[in-house]
């Protein structure tokens, strides 16, 4: 049996480029959980204090560097879970995942959370993913 992601985006609902709006995995292959990333190094150094755009970016690059890990690559990424805190500018958030969005040969399905606090109070956003690595 072939594995394969299908994104559905129905014509009943909004298409946005940047999301789809549901993802079914199908076949043989192994889910992979990425837990909640924030912009810290392995150092513990936190990049980008008060700054969403940058954060944004570090963390989606954390996310790419455990896809690796996994023998994952950004093609088996299917969901993102990102939490925001409350009074950031989402479109700066945003901005910062540009980068990463544009690697993408599908939209991910997206959830997007305001949320009054994270773990670390300089941490402006975390992202969860989930990646489908279809076996060959």
């Amino acid at each position: 049996m072939n594995s394969s992601i299908e994104f559905l985006n129905p014509d009943e609902l909004l298409k946005n480029p940047a999301f789809s709006q549901a993802a079914v995995t199908k076949g043989n292959g192994s889910t992979i959980y990425i837990g909640g990333q924030n912009a810290i190094t392995k150092d513990l150094e936190i990049i980008g204090k008060g700054n969403i755009t940058l954060q944004t970016e570090y963390v989606l690059k954390n996310i790419e560097i455990i896809l690796k890990a996994c023998h994952a690559s950004l093609d088996d990424l299917f969901k993102l879970t990102i939490y925001i805190v409350q009074g950031q500018d989402v479109r700066k958030g945003f901005e910062g995942a540009q980068g990463f969005l544009k690697k993408l040969k599908n939209p991910p399905v997206i959830s997007g959370i305001i949320v009054a606090g994270l773990a670390n109070p300089d941490y402006l956003v975390e992202i969860e993913a989930v990646a489908f690595k279809r076996d060959k």
